[in-house]
């Protein structure tokens, strides 16, 4: 007999095993140990045990849902994290039933919006996310860039690029409320990793350029101020933290923007295959 529980009142394992379960066969391999689950999942992805539920049959994980709730862009917004089934437990409304569980969180909490994001491809998903009444609104893109060689040029030293804090990156948000940043790049999500490097440039003590990534290479934010573009802020910004941190690659993800992705193609960026959509439901 199937039964469905909170995930806070069950062991942490049974919740890694219905994970681990329910993506064995993805369409991307997934290897994660339970301690690195645990860090990133109800870490920086900012899901919440308590908002979170999993299915079990006979005591056995079959299937888990997980939820995190926060202001997003200004609406209150419950996230699903992940929705995986047992292989052979699928076709059998595990997954709805686990969805009526996640939605019942929104609504008691007063959610205005639930959102999610699926990789392109994986018709199954969308369709069973559609016919619950979830919309697609943005598109995710991917670029990588492992031609050093134009970004081993000599850095303008007249564009006075320095390490700054977390806190100068945050104080940008007022500036850049008409930019949709996705949730896995927002400043609540960064704010919570380790090892993020911190770029900026000052004009008569504002930050009119900043660039946020991690020592692997991992873009989360860049941004020049309107009026400062096109004077090759952002590329010596890039150029700098390649030098210093000694990258071999560069990655950045971002919903619909023509400008970065622009910019990006300028710099020799190359677009990835995988892609998602961000997907969203009104309440």
């Amino acid at each position: 007999m199937i039964v469905y529980d909170n995930c806070s009142h069950v062991e942490f394992h049974s919740v890694y095993n219905a994970f681990q379960i329910g993506f064995s066969d993805y369409m991307i391999k997934i290897e994660m140990s339970e301690e690195n689950f645990l860090k990133r999942f109800f870490g920086p992805e900012g899901n919440q045990l308590e908002h979170s539920f999993i299915a079990l049959d006979g005591g056995e994980p079959i299937g888990v849902i997980l939820g995190g709730i926060k202001d997003y862009e200004g609406v209150k917004t419950l996230r699903c994290g992940t929705l995986c089934v047992h292989p052979d437990y699928r076709g059998k409304g595990v997954s709805k039933e686990l969805f009526q569980l996640h939605k019942q969180v929104a609504v008691v909490n007063d959610c205005k919006q639930m959102f999610l994001e699926i990789l392109v491809g994986n018709d199954r998903a969308l369709k069973f996310y559609k016919n619950l009444g979830y919309e697609k609104i943005y598109d995710l893109s991917y670029y990588t860039y492992e031609d050093q060689g134009n970004l081993k040029k000599k850095i303008d030293d007249s564009i006075g690029i320095q390490k700054v804090s977390f806190e100068a990156i945050r104080m940008l948000s007022n500036q850049i409320e008409d930019v949709h940043i996705n949730w896995q790049n927002d400043f609540d999500y960064m704010e919570k990793l380790e090892s993020l490097i911190h770029y900026g440039v000052y004009q008569d003590s504002e930050l009119i350029g900043a660039l946020s990534l991690n020592t692997d290479g991992k873009i989360y934010f860049i941004w020049i101020k309107p009026s400062y573009r096109h004077k090759g802020i952002a590329k010596n910004m890039i150029m700098k933290a390649s030098k210093e941190l000694y990258l071999n690659k560069l990655s950045i993800s971002f919903p619909n923007n023509a400008g970065l992705a622009g910019f990006l193609k300028r710099l020799n960026f190359q677009r990835e295959e995988i892609a998602q959509y961000e997907m969203y439901l009104t309440l």
